[in-house]
């Protein structure tokens, strides 16, 4: 039995050479996210940051513009070298910081979920549903996917802060990260 159960660990040790492969989607999962994300803000960045500096209906952060630009050219810049898996250990700290500021000043006060699950948020929902079907054209709206009423809760932001908490321990991977190849050249 012990024989057996060795064979099947070797197997499964066999398997870490493609361990590149964790890293490598945990990279091309956040780019695009990130992408977006900066470039939102960037499209009409007065609104940015007035948004981050208003206290009474934004989230009422101190040096609103230098926040903004921060969070903007870290997501965008990040994005980029997520991609190429360059500096990515490195570009993990400011993004890091980011998704924990977006988790405690925009998400924690609508709890953990994404998408809203309450009773309420059901009744919303169903009268909303009633509308567009009354006054739109449903089939059409809803091809693509189902309606649902956000909650804007933490789940994201934490999903991604431990994505990139995982990048910062284990970096960008090996083969197809230019941190790897530079490594390679540069480091031994």
């Amino acid at each position: 039995m012990v024989y057996l159960l060795n064979r099947l660990q070797d197997m499964l040790d066999a398997i870490r050479a493609m361990d590149f492969l964790a890293p490598l989607a945990l990279r091309l999962y956040l780019a695009p996210v990130l992408w977006m994300a900066g470039n939102k803000k960037l499209e009409d960045m007065d609104s940015t940051i007035a948004w981050f500096g208003n206290p009474d209906w934004g989230l009422g952060l101190p040096e609103p513009a230098f926040m903004a630009w921060a969070a903007a050219l870290s997501e965008v810049g990040g994005a980029i070298l997520l991609l190429f898996g360059l500096a990515t250990r490195w570009v993990s700290i400011p993004l890091l910081i980011t998704m924990a500021v977006a988790a405690v000043t925009v998400h924690l006060q609508h709890g953990w979920a994404a998408i809203a699950e309450s009773p309420e948020s059901g009744q919303r929902l169903n009268a909303a549903i009633s509308i567009l079907k009354e006054h739109g054209d449903y089939r059409w709206l809803t091809e693509q996917g189902d309606f649902v009423i956000l909650n804007n809760g933490i789940e994201f932001a934490v999903t991604y802060f431990l994505m990139l908490l995982t990048l910062f321990f284990m970096g960008a991977g090996k083969y197809f990260s230019m941190d790897y190849w530079v490594a390679r050249r540069f480091r031994d």
